[in-house]
């Protein structure tokens, strides 16, 4: 297969993995698409206690391990109370702002299992009602999830069997366009998912066997801090998360180019690390952005806050508006995917 071949491969299994929903929390469904997927081609995955996924692609070197790593929780929500009026207040799962969450769908997911259609929503939403509609503060406590059914009280939604704690998903809203642009909530970080899963495929495609002893590691918890703390395999001395690359106003990084992060809230990267990344990037003439992410942690902040002693890197393709409605590019899948060959095999 060629590299566009590999981008557009990664952005199929990225659409599957955003259709299914997996805040913060409800994970089970995603981890167990990526342990079918990794079985398939060939490899042996296993789920950590916490609900991860791990799969070793076997190198030779078995004591200078590398850990990729990519999270498939999301942001999300979860039931607080049951409103009398029959609306569901939720509070957030991860950083979910509630300034774009207006007029979004749902699915409410119960613990016995029901699914039930919803919309967020501003309380008293509708603006030829509403005086205040232009003024109000969006926040969870001046929203609600308006439920796709016949309620009017607390009672009503009670007999659904919705209740607190029950778990709200928002609709990814996934789009890929002509010119070769990739929309949809919660890129971050699955759009990092399939790249990886991008990278094992490449390995059995061309029966490569690496010089060190490559893990990918697929957390579930890194939106609320602490996904990359626990399962770091034997043998490891380095990390390098697999996340969003930053798009604003400061930064270098565009859609379509690979971003290297160089420090982010809690610090700068390794030295080496980062050094190394610009090196390939540069001698395989990637399009990339080395940038300095002043409100952001990542797994790999994770694994050294939880004590683990390992060098560790931040690299991802860039992303726009992130934690809202998000965008990326397959030219920044495809220099991502290639920055990781070149990390592996150089």
């Amino acid at each position: 297969m060629t590299v566009n071949e590999y981008t557009d491969y990664i952005v199929e299994k990225t659409c599957e993995l955003l259709a299914i929903d997996s805040p913060t929390g409800y994970t089970r469904h995603a981890a167990e698409y990526l342990m079918n997927e990794l079985s398939t081609m060939g490899y042996e995955p296993k789920m950590t206690v916490k609900g991860g996924v791990i799969v070793n692609l076997p190198g030779k070197d078995k004591e200078n391990g590398l850990v990729f790593g990519a999270h498939i929780d999301t942001l999300g929500g979860m039931v607080h109370e049951v409103k009398g009026n029959g609306a569901l207040k939720i509070t957030n799962l991860g950083g979910l702002n509630p300034n774009n969450t207006e007029a979004e769908t749902v699915k409410i997911l119960t613990r016995d299992g029901k699914v039930y259609d919803g919309t967020m929503q501003l309380s008293n939403a509708s603006i030829h009602v509403n005086p205040s509609y232009q003024s109000t503060e969006r926040t969870f406590d001046t929203m609600e999830v308006v439920i796709d059914e016949l309620v009017s009280c607390a009672d009503d939604v009670k007999k659904l069997g919705i209740g607190t704690g029950d778990f709200v998903a928002f609709n990814p809203r996934t789009t890929v366009t002509k010119s070769g642009f990739i929309k949809s909530r919660f890129l971050d970080d699955k759009l990092s998912a399939g790249i990886l899963l991008g990278f094992a495929k490449y390995l059995k495609d061309e029966n490569l066997t690496p010089e060190r002893n490559i893990f990918l590691h697929f957390t579930v918890y890194e939106e609320v801090g602490h996904g990359c703390s626990a399962s770091m395999p034997e043998g490891v001395t380095e990390i390098i998360s697999v996340d969003m690359g930053c798009v604003g106003d400061g930064l270098a990084c565009k859609e379509n180019m690979v971003s290297i992060c160089a420090k982010d809230s809690h610090g700068p990267y390794n030295f080496d690390v980062v050094n190394r990344l610009i090196d390939i990037a540069k001698k395989h003439e990637l399009n990339y952005a080395v940038d300095i992410y002043p409100r952001y942690g990542s797994d790999a902040d994770a694994a050294l806050d939880a004590g683990y002693d390992v060098r560790h890197g931040l690299i991802g393709a860039g992303v726009y508006a992130s934690h809202g409605y998000e965008r990326s590019h397959k030219d920044g899948v495809r220099d991502t995917f290639e920055l990781i060959k070149g990390y592996v095999f150089d």
